[in-house]
């Protein structure tokens, strides 16, 4: 996909949502790399110059938000949608305070991932 806008990297431990992701993104001229887990993730060099990153906050092992508050530590600013089936107060006041584009609720809007990645590429 030379003439893509960009890469996102989708993390989500469910292939039908982590499928679904994948196909819209395709869909508006993305190219993506996606992972089952944080580890999975965490350990590929694949996603080197990502402009944006999906991320489910209820994984495996490891939670998206620690994933994102790892990344920060090690300096990364690729911008982050997180995305969760469980939404709470304190799930969403964590999501914020871990750094992210936006936080949404499944099922979202295709519309709005969308637009947040523009967003947080924009910001980038």
């Amino acid at each position: 996909m030379s003439n893509a806008i960009g890469l996102v990297a989708v993390v989500d431990d469910d292939v039908s949502m982590r499928t679904s992701i994948e196909r819209l993104l395709q869909a508006r001229n993305y190219a993506t790399v996606a992972f089952a887990s944080a580890e999975e993730f965490f350990g590929s060099t694949a996603v080197d110059g990502a402009i944006g990153l999906v991320l489910d906050i209820h994984l495996g092992t490891v939670s998206g938000i620690e994933l994102r508050r790892r990344m920060a530590a090690e300096g990364s600013t690729i911008p982050v949608v997180f995305i969760t089936a469980f939404d709470d107060e304190k799930t969403r006041a964590a999501a914020i305070a871990a750094g992210c584009v936006d936080y949404l609720r499944k099922p979202f809007d295709a519309s709005r991932l969308i637009a947040a990645l523009e967003r947080g590429r924009s910001n980038g």
